[in-house]
């Protein structure tokens, strides 16, 4: 009986450690799991910092160039030789017959300009323009193109730029009221459709300078309404301005293209004369000086603002209204003419 009851403690002594090996091993599994989940295994013994998230590409390195160039243009519906099927515009479904011409004399005016950065407006898309910098431009080392287009539209606001590029922010998606106006039910009105021409992108000509490029193509047309629409959408980027100077307030900054109003607009001074604004926008080109249309321009409506923080590495008399063609042939490019100017590496 005693042998009995001895063999039976023994053998409940096996289960109960058993049992605690099982639960010391599992709880030591979880743990290591636990481990492994806080601690990305590409992780170093420093945290990362910002300036080291973004980096340029293994394989680039910067001229030894003291200066880089920006040329901004609106060029008219310039659209390839493909049908967007997800796009139903008569204009976008048959290129007109000249774009052929259109296209060549693009190609000689970038040569012309031998711009390190380029925006266009009303220009189908980034894949477009690199296949076309590709193919007829590969000696000029257009590296990086950028977009975000509009879901059913054609003409976009697209960026190619030899330097490396960073985050780009897009404002197509937000709703922006039409500032102070009413409609004749006396209500206020919205409008979600054309933000989508505006993007804000993070570029580094050199080692130790960057700014942050803006390519706008604001609403067209005279009326108060299409006032109140280009209002609302600046509105918009002053907001997020803001947002990035409460964070970097020596941000360098820079808006460019079509924004369609004049000089001394209302919609203007919302980036020049805003004390809302933290860091205000500079015109450097004088207001007698015209960009539209471009066989005999009577009206300015493209601009290259530079804030407060980049206005001091404008090159003196650094931009300008550029005609690379006689006014005829520039018109048969575009109604626009293009703006371009020219920048120091470095902050000074």
């Amino acid at each position: 009986m005693e042998q009995e009851i001895a063999f039976l403690l023994h053998f409940i002594i096996i289960i109960i450690m058993r049992k605690i090996a099982l639960i010391a091993i599992s709880t030591l599994v979880l743990y290591s799991c636990a481990v492994q989940e806080k601690v990305p295994t590409n992780t170093t013994s420093e945290s990362s910092s910002s300036d080291t998230v973004i980096v340029k590409p293994f394989d680039f390195n910067y001229d030894e160039d003291s200066v880089f160039s920006v040329l901004s243009w609106n060029v008219e519906h310039f659209i390839d030789s493909h049908d967007d099927p997800y796009i139903d515009n008569e204009r976008e479904n048959n290129p007109p017959e000249n774009m052929a011409l259109r296209v060549k004399l693009l190609l000689e005016s970038l040569k012309k300009a031998d711009a390190d950065i380029v925006v266009f407006q009303e220009f189908e898309s980034a894949k477009f323009l690199k296949q076309l910098a590709n193919d007829s431009l590969p000696e000029m080392n257009y590296l990086y193109f950028a977009d975000i287009p509009s879901h059913n539209w054609y003409m976009n606001v697209v960026v190619m730029s030899k330097f490396p590029m960073g985050v780009i922010r897009g404002y197509g998606a937000a709703t922006t009221p039409l500032v102070d106006y009413k409609g004749e039910n006396g209500l206020g009105e919205t409008q979600n459709q054309i933000n989508t021409r505006m993007w804000s992108i993070d570029i580094f000509p050199s080692e130790d300078y960057s700014f942050l490029l803006t390519g706008v193509h604001l609403k067209a047309g005279r009326s108060e309404r299409d006032e109140a629409m280009r209002k609302g959408q600046l509105n918009l980027l002053v907001s997020n301005f803001n947002e990035i100077l409460n964070a970097f307030p020596s941000q360098n900054m820079m808006v460019t293209g079509d924004l369609n109003a004049y000089p001394s607009s209302e919609e203007l001074a919302l980036l020049k004369n805003n004390k809302w604004l933290k860091n205000q926008f500079v015109d450097q080109v004088d207001s007698t000086i015209y960009s539209h249309p471009a066989n005999n321009p009577s009206r300015r409506l493209d601009y290259m603002l530079v804030n407060e923080n980049m206005s001091k590495e404008v090159v003196s008399e650094g931009i300008k209204v550029e005609n690379f063609f006689s006014p005829d042939t520039m018109r048969i490019i575009s109604d626009h003419l293009p703006v371009m100017g020219t920048f120091y590496t470095r902050d000074k």
